[in-house]
């Protein structure tokens, strides 16, 4: 069986212990099974990986020795930040998930006009800690070791005043924009809408931003689709496809 990927939050030192957080120990002891000698990789999020073997495997506590650490894999050269639209349930859940999956760099959850979903307090700080977890576990599950930062949510108006990327997307339907075949670049930042669309004047903004239109042909997809979409698009113009 391949050796299973497991997240810690935590500095891994060759010869070192790691103490599994509670979710990756419960998973590791009870539902894989996993006993004493038993081969995991380990990584800690800002781009380390270690080859570990299990030294304890207890009910309570399950315990990794790191045999060997070496620099993760499986970043694209073009780092991406993404501006998500919030939107309800599993829905934001899939964007994050697939966007990492398809090398995305950061992710900025955003309220817009005709977004649905207004967060505050607890359930804010709540739900962002939810996301971070979903980033995590899609790095576990596609061989990255480093974690996007998903970033506090912000209104659109706040996230467009602190790009600086050097290709600059905001997905319009109707639109005739298409990538440029010639250009190249290293940073892209991404905006994709809510499912009632931005509003003129958060397209304007948007363009007095330096953000021009990008087009996914004639169909209306989703916004948790739309990302896929685009992400797919860019890497491959730009990235590691």
């Amino acid at each position: 069986m391949k050796a299973p990927r497991i997240h810690v939050a935590a500095a891994l030192d060759a010869g070192g212990d790691v103490v599994l957080p509670e979710g990756a120990a419960r998973h590791v002891a009870r539902v894989l099974r996993l006993g004493e000698g038993a081969p995991l990789v380990l990584f800690d999020g800002a781009g380390m990986e270690a080859e570990a073997l299990l030294v304890e495997a207890g009910r309570k506590r399950v315990v990794a020795r790191v045999e060997a650490l070496h620099a993760g894999r499986g970043e694209s050269p073009l780092a991406v930040h993404l501006g998500q639209a919030i939107s309800k349930g599993d829905r934001m859940d899939y964007a994050i998930q697939k966007a990492v999956e398809l090398g995305v760099a950061a992710i900025t959850p955003l309220y817009t006009e005709h977004g649905d979903v207004r967060l505050k307090g607890d359930r804010e700080a709540k739900k962002l800690a939810h996301w971070q977890a979903v980033a995590a576990s899609a790095c576990e599950q596609c061989g990255r070791a480093t974690v996007p930062p998903v970033h506090p949510p912000l209104a659109l108006a706040d996230w467009l005043a602190g790009r600086d990327e050097a290709l600059r997307l905001v997905l319009h339907p109707g639109t005739p924009g298409a990538l440029d075949r010639q250009a190249t670049t290293a940073s892209a930042a991404l905006l994709i809408g809510p499912e009632g669309g931005l509003s003129p004047t958060e397209l304007e903004a948007a363009t007095a931003a330096g953000f021009a239109a990008l087009s996914l042909g004639p169909r209306i997809l989703r916004t948790e689709t739309a990302p896929v979409v685009a992400l797919t698009l860019l890497q491959d113009r730009f990235g590691d496809l």
